[in-house]
């Protein structure tokens, strides 16, 4: 992948994590539920995040045609993962999703899913070691955006059966 090359799969991606955070912002408004609340908010932050990080390698790149050497190679871990728990735990009156929160998680599981294909196909064509780890990284937390999502259309569509996955309870009457 070539200098231009880069540059314009940066561009996508810059757009791309723009747009996905104001849906995720637009959900996040608009839902009763605080779990689609809680975990549009949370999305949307970290894509505010990808986009800042990926805008300052943007511009350090345009300017230098090369890959920044003071770039940090991280960004802040999200915490999706366990923000689902956490509100469940804290929800006594649990609102049931709409057929909308379902429809913007499933749109949204898309974008993910494309996303971290579009990150891991920018790593695999770089030969830089630095490169190849950070979008790696941002591939990576993508795809953990997408699961999150998953497990959140599973406990918005048929929570007993996410209680028991969560809870790891026995069949066997032990």
């Amino acid at each position: 992948m070539d200098t231009s090359e880069r540059i314009n799969a940066l561009e996508v991606a810059l757009k791309n994590e723009m747009n996905e955070r104001e849906f995720y912002l637009n959900h996040a408004k608009r839902t009763s539920n605080p779990v689609g609340k809680a975990m549009f908010q949370q999305i949307a932050d970290d894509e505010l995040e990808h986009y800042q990080r990926l805008n300052e390698l943007h511009e350090k790149w345009k300017n230098n045609e090369k890959w920044p050497e003071t770039l940090p190679l991280t960004v802040k871990q999200t915490n999706v993962k366990t923000l689902l728990q956490t509100v469940i735990q804290k929800s006594k009156d649990m609102p049931e999703a709409d057929s909308d929160d379902l429809a913007a998680i499933k749109i949204a599981t898309e974008f993910e899913a494309k996303g971290a294909e579009l990150y891991g196909e920018i790593s695999d064509a770089s030969s830089d070691p630095k490169e190849k780890a950070f979008f790696k990284m941002m591939s990576g937390m993508e795809r953990e955006h997408y699961l999150s999502l998953k497990d959140t259309e599973e406990f918005l569509t048929d929570p007993s059966s996410w209680y028991t996955r969560k809870e790891h309870h026995g069949l066997d009457g032990a």
